[in-house]
C-alpha cells in the first residue's frame, strides 16, 4: 500500500502551527534557490540550518540527507551546461570544452534541488498531509487548487490498488511453457500493456465518479473543512522567525563571499 511520509512524534517541530511550517519551508526554499552559485560556503551552513530543524523534529539527518538525493537525477537535466556556457576552459572530453563557470553552475543546481528537497521532505516527515491541505487553504491558496493536490495525494494509492490488480490478473493468465520464454514480441507486450493502461484509466474514471457522487450525497461542496482549527499560537510565530533570521543572516554572508 501507498504510505505517507508523516511519522508520528511529540517533538518540538511537530507541535508547531501547521501554517507557520508551510510558510517557513516556502522561505527556506526559496532562499536556497536564491542563494549565489559561488556562495560555497553558504551551502554548508544552509545544511546545517535543515539539520538543526531536522534534529528538533527527531529526524535523522543522514536518512533526510539520502531522501534528498531523488532531486538529483531530475537535476542532471543540466547536464549540458559545463559544455555550452561559456567560460574559462577546465578539461576537454571527447572534443567538448568543460568551462568553469558551467561546472559551477551544474555544481549548484544539485546542491540547490538536494537542499530544497531536504527541507520540503522535512516539513512532510513532520506534518500531517490533512493539516498541510488545511493549512495551504488558510494561507489563502484557491481552494480548488488545495482539493485537486488532496484527490491526487489520497488517489495515488487507489491508483497502486487498481495498477496491482491488473498485474495479478496478467500473471494468473500467463501460462509458461517448460523450457520456452514467457510472453511474445516486442510489439505483444506493448500491446498487452496498452490494454492494461487503458484498463487502468477506465477502472479509476469510474471509480472517482462513484467517489465524487458518494461525497456530493454526504454534503460535500468543495472544500475541505476542520472541526477543530486551532488558533495561531504567539510562540510558534516567534520560534518559526528564528529560522527565517538565520536564512536572512546566511544570505547576506552568500552575497558578501560572491562579491568576494
Amino acid at each position: 500500500m501507498f504510505q505517507e511520509r508523516y511519522e508520528a512524534g511529540d517533538s518540538l517541530l511537530h507541535r508547531f502551527d501547521p501554517r507557520v511550517k508551510v510558510v517557513v519551508a516556502l522561505i527556506l526554499i526559496v532562499g536556497i534557490v536564491l542563494t549565489p552559485e559561488r556562495a560555497w560556503p553558504a551551502y554548508p551552513l544552509l545544511w546545517a540550518l535543515i539539520g538543526s530543524l531536522a534534529a528538533l523534529g527527531h529526524v535523522s539527518v543522514g536518512r533526510l540527507a539520502r531522501l534528498g538525493g531523488l532531486a538529483l537525477p531530475f537535476a542532471l537535466a543540466a547536464i549540458t551546461l559545463p559544455f555550452t556556457l561559456p567560460g574559462q576552459p577546465v578539461a576537454t572530453i571527447a572534443g567538448l570544452t568543460l568551462s568553469d563557470a558551467g561546472l559551477a553552475r551544474f555544481a549548484s543546481i544539485l546542491i540547490k534541488s538536494w537542499l530544497a528537497v531536504q527541507a520540503a521532505i522535512l516539513l512532510s516527515t513532520t506534518t500531517q498531509f490533512a493539516d498541510l491541505l488545511w493549512a495551504l487553504g488558510s494561507l489563502r491558496l484557491p481552494g480548488p487548487l488545495v482539493a485537486i493536490i488532496g484527490f491526487m495525494y489520497r488517489y495515488l494509492a487507489t491508483l497502486r490498488d487498481e495498477s496491482e490488480r491488473l498485474t495479478r490478473a496478467r500473471d494468473a493468465r500467463s501460462g509458461v511453457e517448460p523450457g520456452k520464454r514467457a510472453g511474445g514480441s516486442l510489439g505483444w507486450r506493448a500491446g498487452v500493456t496498452g490494454g492494461m493502461v487503458g484498463n487502468l484509466f477506465l477502472r479509476s474514471y469510474e471509480r472517482s465518479e462513484r467517489v465524487y457522487f458518494a461525497m456530493r450525497s454526504r454534503g460535500y461542496d468543495g472544500q475541505m473543512r476542520r472541526l477543530d482549527p486551532p488558533r495561531l499560537a504567539w510562540r510558534s510565530v516567534y520560534l518559526g522567525a528564528i529560522p527565517v533570521a538565520v536564512m536572512v543572516v546566511v544570505q547576506a554572508l552568500a552575497l558578501l563571499w560572491w562579491r568576494k
